[in-house]
C-alpha cells in the first residue's frame, strides 16, 4: 500500500496539477540525485539539470534510432532512424551512427543501412574509443532452413539475423570493422536431423533454439535484440532479446573467427551464451510459471563505484502478461570473476532477483507500465532513475521507494513540437534516459550555465522543491477524520488545496483558506494536493465515517 501512495503522489503531480503538466512536476532537491539528465526526442538529444532547464542539447537530421551516450570528452554519440535506404523493417530501426562535438557539430557519421543489414536500438561506446553496433541482417528462407528453421515457422520469406560489429570511426563517415559476433553461428534445433546443429536443447543452454518463437508468430523480426551493454570488468557483453524474453550475456575477449565457434576467449566458450536468464523455456526447461521476464529493455552491470556494483539493473517492461504492469530488477548473478555457475538440465540462476520494483498490488492493471522501450539506472547516492519510456515519464526513487524527482519529456516524438505547461504530453516517447554526476568528466572546462527550459520559461523548481521546512513539515488534523473536516497546521498561506479520490479523479478544491471539508464525500483514502507561497506538497487524507 506504501508503494501505491508515492506512485499516486507522482499521478497527481503529472496528471492533474495543471501548474506542471511536462518538464520536471516534481523535485525534492534534499534526495534527488545531483547531476545532468540525456535522453532523444524527435530530432534533438537533451542535456537537462534536476529543474528541466536545458544545459547543453544537439540537433540531428534524423529521428531516433535509438541510443545516445555522452562520451568522456564531452561528444554525443547517438544513433539516427535514416528511412528509405531499407526494406529491413520494425520497431526500433535506425541506420546511421553519428557523433557532435559538445558545440553541436556533426563530426562523425556513417550508416549501416541497406537491404542486407541495418542499425537498430542500441549502440554502445567502448572505452578504447571504438563502437558496438546492433545489426539485423538478412538471412534468406533457405539459409535459415539449412540453419534447421521448420518452415512453417517462416512468414516472411525471411529470418533477419542478429549480429554485433565493434568499429573503429575513420575520418568523417568511414569505420574499420575490428570484430564481429552473430546468433546465425550459435543456433540449434531439434526438428531436423540432418542438418549439422541438431540437438538436445535443454542440454545445450549456451545455444539458442532457432524454432523458439515466444508466442510470436514466425515473423522475420523473431528475437528483435533491444540492448547491448559493455562491462570491461569481465570483458562480457549483455544482450536484450525482447521478443525471446531473455537476457544472454557473451564474451567479447574472442577473436572475430573464435566468436563464430564454441571454444576461444579467456571463458573458453567461444561466441556461445555464457548465461542466459529470464524465460527457461527458450531452452526447453520448466514452463511459463518460470518465467521472469516480458519483453525486458536495458539489462546491464551496475558500474563499479556505484551501489550494488556488479550486479544487474534492467526494467521488465511486462508485455505478454495480464494485467500488465512493468518492474525495475536488480540482481546478483551466479557468477565468480566472470565464470558462471550452472547446473545441467535446471535454468540458471538467481531464482528471484534481490530487489524489485513495482507498482502492482497484485489484482489490478498498474498505472507504472510501458510496453516497449524504457530503462533503469543506478546513481552514485543509491537512488534509481526510471525511465517508463513509452510515457516519456523519468522518475528517480530513493531507497525507501520515494519518488524524489520526475520529469515529464514535453516534446512530441514524432513531430519535434514542444507541449507547453498546462497541456498534456502526447507521443513523448523516450527509449532511454541517462542521468551523469556532475563529476563525470565530460563536464570539465565546459559551459554548464543553464538556459530555460525545452517547455519554454524559467525553471519553476521553486514551486515544486519540498526541502523548504515549511512545506515538507506541513501536518493535517484531525487525521484520520471522522467528520471529513481537516485543518491545515502551517504557518505560511495557503494558495490552493486539491483533493483527490485514489481513481484520481478531483472531487474538492478550495482557495485561500486552510480548511478542507469532506463531509459530503464517502469514508475513505483520499490525496491532497497543497499549493503555498513556499512550495507543493501532497498528503494523504482518511475519513473514517
Amino acid at each position: 500500500m506504501r508503494k501505491f501512495f508515492f506512485f499516486f503522489l507522482l499521478f497527481v503531480c503529472i496528471q492533474n496539477y495543471s501548474q506542471n503538466t511536462v518538464g520536471t512536476v516534481f523535485y525534492d532537491d534534499t534526495k534527488t540525485q545531483e547531476g545532468y539528465t540525456l535522453f532523444t526526442s524527435f530530432k534533438k538529444s537533451y542535456l537537462i539539470n534536476n529543474c528541466g532547464q536545458v544545459i547543453n542539447e544537439w540537433e540531428s537530421n534524423f529521428p531516433p534510432g535509438n541510443a545516445v551516450y555522452l562520451l568522456p570528452n564531452g561528444n554525443l554519440l547517438r544513433a539516427g532512424r535514416e528511412d528509405g535506404k531499407s526494406d529491413i523493417t520494425f520497431g526500433g530501426m535506425g541506420g546511421v551512427v553519428e557523433i557532435y562535438n559538445w558545440g553541436g557539430d556533426l563530426i562523425w557519421s556513417h550508416s549501416f543501412n541497406d537491404n542486407t543489414q541495418r542499425q537498430h536500438h542500441d549502440i554502445y561506446p567502448m572505452p578504447n574509443g571504438n563502437i558496438l553496433v546492433l545489426v539485423a541482417e538478412l538471412w534468406t528462407k533457405n539459409d535459415a532452413i539449412e540453419a534447421g528453421r521448420n518452415p512453417a515457422k517462416i512468414t516472411e520469406e525471411r529470418l533477419y539475423n542478429e549480429k554485433i560489429i565493434e568499429v573503429t570511426p575513420v575520418g568523417t563517415n568511414q569505420v574499420q570493422i575490428v570484430w564481429e559476433w552473430s546468433i546465425k553461428d550459435h543456433v540449434i534445433q531439434d526438428f531436423d536431423n540432418t542438418k549439422s546443429n541438431f540437438g538436445n536443447i535443454s542440454e545445450n543452454p549456451n545455444r539458442v533454439d532457432i524454432n523458439y518463437l515466444n508466442q510470436g508468430n514466425g515473423s522475420a523480426n523473431w528475437l528483435h535484440i533491444n540492448s547491448i551493454q559493455y562491462n570491461e570488468k569481465r570483458d562480457q557483453i549483455v544482450l536484450s532479446s525482447r521478443n525471446l524474453s531473455e537476457i544472454w550475456i557473451i564474451d567479447h575477449s574472442t577473436t572475430t573467427l573464435e566468436a563464430a565457434t564454441n571454444s576461444g576467449g579467456i571463458y573458453g566458450k567461444g561466441g556461445d551464451l555464457l548465461y542466459r536468464w529470464g524465460n527457461p523455456q527458450a531452452y526447453k526447461i520448466g514452463d511459463e510459471s518460470n518465467r521472469k521476464l516480458f519483453g525486458q529493455h536495458y539489462p546491464h552491470y551496475i558500474e563499479e563505484g556505484l551501489p550494488d556494483a556488479g550486479k544487474l539493473i534492467l526494467f521488465n517492461n511486462g508485455d505478454q502478461r495480464n494485467p500488465f504492469y512493468s518492474e525495475v530488477f536488480v540482481m546478483s548473478l551466479p557468477e565468480t570473476n566472470g565464470i558462471f555457475s550452472y547446473t545441467p538440465n535446471t535454468d540458471f540462476g538467481p531464482e528471484n532477483p534481490d530487489y524489485i520494483y513495482a507498482q502492482f498490488d497484485g489484482t489490478n492493471n498498474s498505472n507504472f507500465y510501458s510496453r516497449i522501450v524504457s530503462g533503469a539506472q543506478k546513481l552514485p547516492n543509491g537512488n534509481i532513475l526510471i525511465c517508463e519510456g513509452a510515457k516519456g515519464n523519468f522518475f528517480e526513487i530513493d531507497s525507501n521507494e520515494e519518488i524524489v524527482w520526475n520529469y515529464i519529456n514535453p516534446v512530441n516524438n514524432n513531430t519535434g513540437n514542444v507541449f507547453n505547461q498546462g497541456e498534456n504530453a502526447l507521443n513523448n516517447l523516450s527509449f532511454r534516459a541517462l542521468k551523469y554526476p556532475l563529476d563525470y568528466v565530460a563536464f570539465t572546462g565546459k559551459n554548464l550555465n543553464p538556459g530555460n527550459t525545452i517547455e519554454g520559461g524559467t525553471s519553476s523548481c521553486s514551486t515544486l522543491s519540498t526541502s523548504s521546512e515549511s512545506v515538507s513539515n506541513i501536518s493535517i488534523y484531525p487525521n484520520p477524520s471522522e467528520t471529513g473536516e481537516f485543518t491545515i497546521n502551517n504557518q505560511n498561506d495557503v494558495l490552493e488545496i486539491t483533493v483527490y479520490n485514489l481513481l484520481g479523479k478531483k472531487i474538492y478544491q478550495t482557495k485561500n483558506t486552510k480548511s478542507i471539508d469532506l463531509k459530503e464525500h464517502s469514508s475513505g483514502i483520499y490525496l491532497a494536493r497543497i499549493l503555498t507561497n513556499s512550495g507543493a506538497i501532497t498528503k494523504k487524507l482518511i475519513k473514517t465515517n
